[in-house]
Order: C-alpha cells, then sequence, then structure tokens
C-alpha cells in the first residue's frame, strides 16, 4: 500500500508496480549480460531510498565493453518495453555509465570504478540478488 503513495520518477507514467520493476531489473541484467558483463548484481533499494526500486551493476572490463553494455541495456529496454533512460550519465568517459529508467537505475563501470566506488557495500543493507549468466554458469 505504501508503493502508491510514492510518486513516479517520471511524471508522464505511472509508477510501476514492484514486481514489474524487478522484470525491468532482470530484464536490464539480461542485456548486461549479452555483452558478457560481469559479476552482475541486483539490489533492492526501494525500502531503503525514494530514487529508485532497484540498481543493477555490472563489470566491463574496459571502456568500450562498457559503452557496448549500456547500449545493450538501452537497446533491449526499448524493443522489450519501449522504454527510454530518464538521464544517462558517463557515455562520454565509458569508465562509469548510469543509465536512469526512473524505478531502475543501472550502473555500468569498470572494475577499478567498481572497487572505488565500491556500490554494493554503501547500498548493502538492501535486499541483494546476484545474476548469474552466461559468464557464470556452468559447462553443460
Amino acid at each position: 500500500m505504501a508503493e502508491a503513495l510514492k510518486p513516479s520518477p517520471d511524471p508522464s507514467r505511472a509508477r510501476l508496480a514492484l514486481d514489474d520493476s524487478k522484470a525491468l531489473a532482470l530484464l536490464a541484467a539480461e542485456a548486461c549480460d549479452d555483452r558478457k558483463a560481469g559479476d552482475i548484481v541486483l539490489i533492492r533499494v526501494e525500502e531503503i531510498s525514494s530514487i529508485a526500486d532497484w540498481f543493477v551493476i555490472a563489470s566491463g572490463f574496459s571502456d568500450v565493453q562498457v559503452r557496448a553494455i549500456a547500449r545493450s541495456v538501452e537497446d533491449k529496454l526499448e524493443e522489450h518495453c519501449g522504454r527510454l533512460p530518464l538521464r544517462k550519465e558517463g557515455q562520454k568517459e565509458g569508465r562509469w555509465i548510469l543509465l536512469d529508467y526512473g524505478e531502475v537505475i543501472v550502473h555500468a563501470l569498470t572494475p577499478d570504478e567498481r572497487s572505488y566506488y565500491d556500490l554494493e557495500s554503501f547500498w548493502g543493507h538492501g535486499e541483494t540478488e546476484s545474476f548469474v549468466g552466461s559468464m557464470d554458469a556452468p559447462p553443460a
């Protein structure tokens, strides 16, 4: 019930239900995995912050790969959900790209940036879920 009281991050559309925002986060994680991102983590932050419901955090091992991960997320969420990011940051540098979809914020970072800013520790009091992607899956 409290969720309905939260305003939408994008006033032009209704706020997603938590299950729908999780589905959006999982789709973003899949897009990260499509570009071989490492250590993909989802953190549920909706109970501890008003800025989003979920963070998706993924590592790219070069600035080129970080940009490719971000493009993959943008393409997949637009194709499957008709969603474009409300804001984008860091694309020029390619070391930490942030894509803000309102209920979901995607962080694609190089390992050095990820280690330095340590978002998982900062937001660690949120519920954390690891995403098992193609890089993590055991061989068949």
